[in-house]
């Protein structure tokens, strides 16, 4: 059994999709990071860094922290959406190091200075809604030709879907990114990813 520790952000819904797609019985514990609750004693064991998700498999008596970390785990746990052919594998994980480094934190930027900063600073808006936009243009290149991001449904794809599906609450469209917005309409029809999209209720 598997404890997850999320809340509804991008990063947290990577996990849930990932544990539906695998089929494991997981139990949610929702940690609302509007409130603190990450920052109680209880949930810095689980996790030292004090953010969300995070997973506990209790048959492993292991703690797992850092959403792509976590993927990783479960991918080499069942041996499912990581391939082990070098070649793909790297594939794989360096478009989910893609999403780690560059996307979640630009649009997670975006979105702070667009929605939630106290007051509007136009440089950092603008900086950022380009940055996020330029990220769009990458990986409506990569799915040219192909479903999926890599070869075939992977992590990669899992880490990725959350944060652009968030386009309309940022104020952007994907219409100038049609093999992008092919791609997320592609998403949204697999039962996994409504599934744990609604985690937590």
């Amino acid at each position: 059994m598997i404890d997850l520790y999320t809340f509804t952000t991008p990063n947290g819904r990577k996990i849930s999709i990932m544990l539906e797609e695998l089929e494991l019985d997981y139990n949610v514990h929702t940690i609302d990071i509007t409130k603190g609750e990450q920052f109680t004693p209880e949930y810095i064991a689980i996790n030292p860094n004090s953010k969300i998700p995070a997973i506990v498999d209790r048959d492993a008596d292991l703690t797992v922290f850092e959403s792509g970390a976590i993927l990783i785990y479960l991918a080499e746990k069942t041996e499912k959406f990581l391939p082990t052919e070098t070649k793909q594998r790297f594939q794989v994980l360096e478009w989910l190091m893609f999403q780690m480094g560059s996307v979640g934190p630009m649009f997670g930027q975006y979105n702070h200075f667009n929605h939630y900063a106290p007051e509007k600073i136009p440089y950092a808006i603008e900086r950022y809604q380009k940055e996020t936009l330029r990220l769009y243009g990458v990986l409506d290149r990569q799915l040219t030709d192909r479903t999926f991001i890599c070869e075939d449904y992977s992590i990669a794809d899992m880490a990725t879907f959350p944060w652009v599906a968030g386009y309309q609450f940022m104020g952007l469209t994907l219409d100038h990114h049609p093999n992008l917005k092919r791609w997320v309409e592609t998403m949204q029809q697999r039962s996994a990813v409504k599934k744990g999209m609604a985690v937590p209720a």
